[in-house]
Order: C-alpha cells, then structure tokens, then sequence
C-alpha cells in the first residue's frame, strides 16, 4: 500500500503480503476515490490464515491506523486554513471557528465539540511539533499518544514545546515502547522541567473551570461526577467512606459504596445550600411518556430529559415518587399515535410553550452528531427570510452549534422523512449535507 508521498506506506509489506491481489499500488496522491478503494479492498478480504500472520496483520493495521490519523491532521489543518482564507472577513473569528468544528465533526460523524478537539490537534502538530507529526504519521505512535503529548505541552510556551517535541524525535525508539501512562507521566516531567511556574497558573486556572456533569447509565441509573479541588475531593470522600465505615455497627446491610451514595444524596437534597442558606427547591423534571405506559397498559420506554430512555416501570415508579416526596415537579408530556401534536406562533421569538414542545421533540442539539444540551431554540429558515415561528421550522440547538451556522454558506431546510418524523438537512459550506431525524416519541411505532 504505497503512495508517492509515503504518508501510509509504513507496513506496506505486511499489508500487501495479507492482500497481494486486492491492495493496489499508489502511483500519485492519496485522493477520496483511492481511500474509498482502499476501504472496498480491505472489506473484500478474508484476511490471513494463521496466528502467527494475524499477530502480525494487527500490527500492520495499527500502524496503518495511525498513519491514516497522521494524514486526516494533514488535511484538517490545510481545510482549517482555506476556510480562514476565503470567509468573509466580516464573519466573527469565534463563530468562524465554529464552523470549521462543525464541518470536521460531521465529517468524521462526530459532534462539533469533537472536531473541535480534531482541528486542535491538527493545528499543533502541523505548526508547532513536526517529530511528533512525523511519527504520528509514520505509524511510530497512535493519535491517543499524539493528543497525549500535546494536551501535556499545552501550558507551555511554543519554544519550550519545541524543544520536548525535539527530544520526542531523538528519543522516539524509547518512548514507542512506552505505555500510555508511562508516556504521559513522562512528557508531563519534561513540560513542569521546561517552565515550573506555568504549573502553577494552570492550577489556579483548573480551580475556576470546576463542574459538575450527569451521564446515563444503564439500568436507569446515572453517573454524577464533579471536577473539584484536590483538597474539598478528598474531603468529601473521607467524610463519605467513614459514613460507610460506621453503617456495619448498627445492622445496616447496604454496600459501602451504596451507602457512600445515599448520603451524597440526602446530604444535598434535604439539606440547605451553603451559598445562599436557602432551602433546595424541588426541580422540573420533564418525562415523555405514552399514555398506554403510564397506566400500565404498555410497556413502551420513556424518555426523561437530560438523561434519555428509561424503562416502563421506571417511569411510572418515578411519577409516584416525584409525586410522593415533592422533590422534583414533574412536568409529563403524553404522545399519541401520529406524535406531538403541532403548535405555531405569531411573535418574532419561540414563546414558553412552543419552546418546550421543541426541546421536548428534539430532545438534545438537532445538529448532525451533537448530543449537547438544548440551549438556543433556531429557526430552520430564517425569520429575514420568511421563515414562520412555528413548530415545525424550530430546531432545538446548542449554543456552539448555533453560533456554527452563522457565518455565510450554511444552509438548513425542513424535508421529507419516510417515518413521518420532524427532519432537518442541513448543507455546509462545502455543499455537503446531512439529515437530521428527531428522535421517535414513546408509544409511537418504529
């Protein structure tokens, strides 16, 4: 598997000895049509028929996997620099930016936070560190550890990032061998050598970019985490762990950690707040339910915003409780058949209730791969061009992916979708498009 430039001919031999017949030999550059080629040739094969050659087909294909991550940078950053050639100059930087994110992501059919991170990488490799470029590119190091010795030279200033990004190039035999943990302890050394104060400032800086975040899990349960200072987290362990330690001694048979999270939850919830002393106010919770589910007549899944489907019984347990104990007002929403019933307005902006008919159809970001939180409710055809404040020209979007579309080129229009449901195209300034399908609401068939 060769090409002129050699960008992906590390384990070519290894690659063309598995497919001698299949794996064409590159007289020029690598172009869509030939990786497409590529792909179609890979597919097709049944592969190599011994362990000994499979061991070493893995080791081919990681390295051509890198090589491939080092030459998807290459042509990131050359589009990250094209698009900043040609967009109007009035066009804001920021949402210019957001753009070119949301372009990436789509393209690799991940969300603008993710191309984002894509177009990062790209830019620091092909500007700022060239051995590590080149051996991301060579397939010496896979893209986790090129993001790993960026990410850990971040902080640095561009000459001190230089020099480790040399010593990676000297020394790059050594640090192949490496295991993740060992290479980034390892470059984090080298980055705190070259600048020790810069350390500190980034301590302070991670102190105000302190969260809190909620993911699903499954079985209806979710992961609470919170990024907080080292001292106030083990504080709050310690004081968790010895209310776990003490429960054996009066009969309780919960698991440690289960009683670690019981008095996570009582101590916030039936408590009051630290900063204001006020007591906690229950929250709204909304849950999309059928109405064959909710009387228990069905068992179809719910969804409850801002953690996604939950089982039938689930939801109806958390109507009682919610209910019951007056910790969260729940704001239930019915379906019926053909879906959520439509809503249109004659005011400029979304008003409260159309709004929450969108966020409740969308459920997260309408844009291609996002999964973000609804933030903006947009207009699909522009209000300056006629576009009517109704339920089916509203898509809920995210803050960043609305600021995306700004800059001149994108393209968003309501078509047609063969399960009936809410779909949005959307056209890049590429002229690429990509469709977006609101979610099936409960007790709607598939």
């Amino acid at each position: 598997m060769r090409d002129g430039s050699g960008l992906l001919s590390v384990g070519s031999d290894s690659v063309e000895h598995m497919f001698p017949s299949e794996m064409p030999v590159l007289p020029g550059a690598v172009t869509p049509e030939v990786l497409d080629t590529w792909i179609a040739a890979l597919t097709r094969s049944a592969g190599p028929g011994d362990d000994h050659t499979r061991i070493d087909a893995l080791a081919a294909i990681s390295r051509l996997t890198a090589a491939a991550a080092g030459y998807a940078a290459a042509v990131t950053a050359e589009f990250v620099r094209s698009q900043r050639g040609v967009t109007h100059r009035a066009e804001k930087v920021e949402r210019i930016n957001r753009s070119i994110n949301a372009q990436v992501g789509m393209a690799r059919r991940e969300s603008p936070h993710a191309g984002g991170r894509r177009v990062g990488l790209a830019m620091v490799l092909t500007t700022e560190m060239p051995h590590t470029f080149s051996a991301l590119r060579a397939g010496r190091i896979d893209e986790w550890r090129a993001t790993i010795i960026a990410r850990e030279t971040a902080c640095i200033s561009r000459e001190d990032r230089g020099a480790i990004d040399a010593r990676i190039g000297a020394d790059l035999d050594r640090l192949e061998s490496l295991s993740v943990r060992q290479l980034e302890k390892e470059i984090r050394e080298w980055a705190y050598q070259a600048d020790r104060e810069v350390f500190v400032r980034a301590a302070e800086q991670a102190v105000k970019d302190r969260r809190v975040s909620l993911r699903p899990l499954p079985g209806g349960m979710a992961r609470l985490s919170a990024t907080v200072p080292l001292v106030e987290g083990v504080a709050v362990y310690a004081a968790l762990r010895r209310a776990a330690d003490a429960a054996p001694h009066t009969g309780d048979e919960r698991s440690g950690g289960a009683i670690m999270v019981d008095t996570l939850v009582d101590r916030v919830l039936h408590t009051t707040t630290p900063a204001t002393g006020m007591p906690v106010v229950p929250v709204e919770v909304n849950l999309t339910i059928s109405d064959t589910t909710l009387f228990g007549r069905g068992n179809e899944p719910a969804h409850c915003e801002g953690f996604g489907p939950i089982p039938a019984d689930l939801a109806r347990d958390l109507v009682v409780a919610a209910d019951a104990e007056g910790l969260a007002t729940l704001r239930r929403v019915y379906t019926n058949p053909v879906g959520i019933v439509a809503m249109e307005s004659r005011s400029r902006c979304f008003p409260a209730g159309l709004g929450r008919m969108i966020r409740t159809r969308d459920r997260t970001c309408r844009m291609p791969y996002c999964d973000a939180p609804i933030r903006h409710i947009d207009h699909i055809t522009p209000v300056a061009a006629g576009g009517p404040t109704t339920f089916a020209n509203g898509q809920g979007l995210c803050a960043g992916c609305n600021h995306a579309k700004q800059p001149s080129g994108w393209v968003t229009r309501t078509v047609a979708h063969p399960s009936g449901r809410h779909a949005v195209e959307t056209i890049t300034p590429t002229g690429h498009a990509y469709r977006s399908v609101a979610p099936r609401p409960p007790g709607v068939p598939a």
